[in-house]
């Protein structure tokens, strides 16, 4: 080893879903939405003039910032905007975790956790999950320096009701506790509710899912004014220019459609619990989702050879070879016509395979 790269810092990366060229991709394997943003979204990309995209944007993201304390009731001064919400938690692993105790966080979950956790150098506990998946409050209730679960819980959809959020707030309330809602917008009830009662209460969310805006990377935090402070100095600190005129432009006109937005939701949740029926037709075990994936496991086929039958037919979804979760899928909600092509796929490789489909598991 050359001198230089021992001090190189090195980490394990986050290792993305794949972005597939290729046209005529059936692509649910990034929980993207598969409808098309807010129509005003478009008409406020056009109105962008040069000289708009010739200067820095504002620091600040006021427009943005506007709305989402208008469309959330909240504070300007409880609002943080950044890069996507990975650019958000990244901040906040950077701004709050700086104890030398470890942070907790479940062992199946968003695998970006452990890689921040790496990057800066601060020591983490993964919480396992009970045997369904599911976040238990009281492995919570331990000594740490910070907590952060997604709700609902990626991959595995499940939603932690707002009562056992609480109870892993109220035992405490001497660290951060992050709550990572990307996919609450799907079936949940938002911890926002109580971020005046808790103030080491951040609840962090995205565009990416419900506001179709994967591709212009807006993500927020909203909490106590002296945690945003805090997050707006290490901003300010590392790149005071994060959010470009284009996104804010888009993010602004975005929360304006109500309508919009709550018709495409309505999709989503509709097109996932038709999907999940169909899926238990054919013999899969597919529990309750509040996000716009499922989780699915078949018992009669291993889940790698699934995901490679469903990638060759050009169907994308995601797969884990992870402990516990290697026989399972998560598959995006697509649309209605994209999910009917994913379970006309399964049903003929499942016959064909000689595993009969069987029903209601």
């Amino acid at each position: 080893m050359r001198e230089w790269e021992k001090h190189i810092r090195r980490v394990e990366p986050y290792v993305p879903g794949e972005q597939p060229k290729d046209r005529g991709i059936i692509k649910l394997n990034t929980n993207e939405n598969p409808y098309p943003p807010a129509p005003g979204v478009l008409e406020a990309l056009k109105r962008l003039e040069g000289e708009g995209l010739r200067k820095y944007p504002d620091p600040a993201a006021a427009d943005l910032t506007e709305a989402l304390a208008e469309n959330y009731g909240v504070g300007t001064d409880q609002v943080f905007v950044g890069v996507g919400s990975d650019d958000v938690l990244a901040m906040c692993f950077l701004t709050f975790f700086n104890s030398k105790k470890p942070i907790l966080f479940p062992d199946i979950t968003y695998s970006f956790y452990d890689v921040w956790a790496g990057l800066f150098q601060i020591p983490f506990e993964r919480i396992p999950l009970d045997d369904q998946f599911k976040i238990r409050p009281e492995d919570y209730k331990k000594e740490n320096g910070g907590v952060i679960f997604p709700n609902p819980n990626a991959p595995t959809g499940l939603l932690l009701p707002l009562d056992q959020v609480e109870e892993i707030l109220e035992a405490n309330r001497d660290v951060i506790v992050i709550v990572d809602e990307a996919y609450i917008d799907f079936g949940g009830v938002s911890a926002l509710s109580l971020i005046d009662r808790y103030d080491n209460l951040l609840v962090v969310q995205t565009f990416s899912k419900s506001r179709s805006l994967a591709g212009m990377r807006i993500g927020f935090a909203m909490g106590n004014p002296q945690l945003i402070r805090c997050l707006q100095d290490v901003k300010y600190s590392f790149n005071s220019y994060t959010m470009n005129q284009a996104a804010i432009a888009a993010g602004t006109a975005a929360l304006a459609d109500r309508d919009y937005f709550e018709r495409t939701r309505k999709k989503i949740m509709d097109t996932r619990e038709k999907a999940r029926r169909e899926l238990r037709k054919l013999g899969f075990v597919c529990r309750d989702s509040a996000a716009n994936f499922l989780f699915v496991t078949h018992p009669d086929c291993p889940g790698e050879e699934l995901f490679l039958a469903l990638r060759q037919a050009g169907i994308y979804v995601r797969y884990f070879n992870k402990p516990r979760i290697d026989q399972y899928l998560r598959i995006t909600i697509g649309t209605d016509e994209e999910m009917e092509a994913l379970t006309a796929f399964l049903k003929k490789y499942l016959e064909e395979r000689g595993g009969t489909p069987h029903g209601n598991v």
